[in-house]
């Protein structure tokens, strides 16, 4: 399986990947592996997507880093009203 991830950083802003190892992905962050969070601690996995193929979940996670993503994910309060409740 290949997932599109979604973490809340410590500065409450967003971190979209993907990985074909969500567990192992999700440590990596935790344990300071990953340059783009490793100043952001602690994250929070807010939501996460499963994929079949790889390529699906590869433009999936594209899509979201997207200007267009971005305004989909805003648009609809998606991570706002995650972010709330935190």
């Amino acid at each position: 399986m290949y997932y599109v991830y979604f973490l809340v950083c410590a500065d409450k802003r967003t971190y979209i990947g993907c990985t074909d190892d969500l567990k192992d992905r999700i440590e990596r962050h935790k344990n300071k592996r990953v340059p783009a969070t490793e100043n952001r601690l602690p994250v929070k996995l807010i939501s996460y997507f499963a994929f079949t193929n790889k390529y699906v979940a590869y433009n999936f996670e594209k899509y979201f880093k997207s200007g267009s993503g971005r305004a989909f994910l805003n648009k609809h309060k998606v991570v706002e009203d995650i972010k709330s409740i935190l």
